[in-house]
């Protein structure tokens, strides 16, 4: 894992601020998931009543929350990265290769996006619901798109930055 090489002091950037906040309400969802599971379990224990098609929140709630996660570790440089070969190279050449990494993420996740998006308008197009509850499935399917393409533009940036750094 790369370290964030900003300096003490030095205000974050307006990408890392707008990718903490979505990361802090996917932190809130991930609270709240957990909150109707315990809820849920007390209910099948103390009253045989779980709460209803709670999977389902769960399923749905799991996967914005973490998209929600992703853009401010790219932002951060907390993806997992494997530099064993690259650890010795000079700082600007090791900033080059991690640069062209992260427009290769960006691509990969503009990919990922796209699908997201065709899923959404699929879903939405074909009325597509979950099995017990009848909820509407596109909507988190078009919030986790929406989150996909801000990890894109985190990722673009980032490498931006790696190519800005003066040597």
């Amino acid at each position: 894992m790369a370290s964030d090489d900003t300096p003490v002091g030095m205000r974050p950037s307006p990408v890392e601020r707008l990718t903490g906040l979505v990361a802090i309400a996917g932190g809130l969802l991930a609270l709240a998931v957990a909150g109707l599971v315990v809820v849920s379990i007390l209910g099948r224990w103390l009253f045989s009543q779980p709460v209803e098609g709670d999977f389902e929140f769960v399923k749905m709630a799991t996967a914005v929350a973490v998209f929600a996660y992703l853009p401010y570790t790219q932002a951060r440089r907390g993806n997992i990265m494997v530099d064993t070969f690259t650890q010795r190279l000079p700082p600007r050449l090791r900033d080059g290769l991690d640069a062209v990494w992260d427009l290769a993420f960006a691509g990969f996740m503009g990919l990922c996006a796209y699908g997201l998006a065709l899923g959404a308008l699929d879903a939405r197009h074909t009325g597509e619901t979950t099995m017990q509850l009848q909820l509407a499935v596109w909507p988190a399917i078009a919030l986790a798109c929406v989150l996909c393409v801000l990890l894109v533009i985190t990722s673009l940036a980032t490498a931006l930055r790696l190519i800005g750094r003066s040597p």
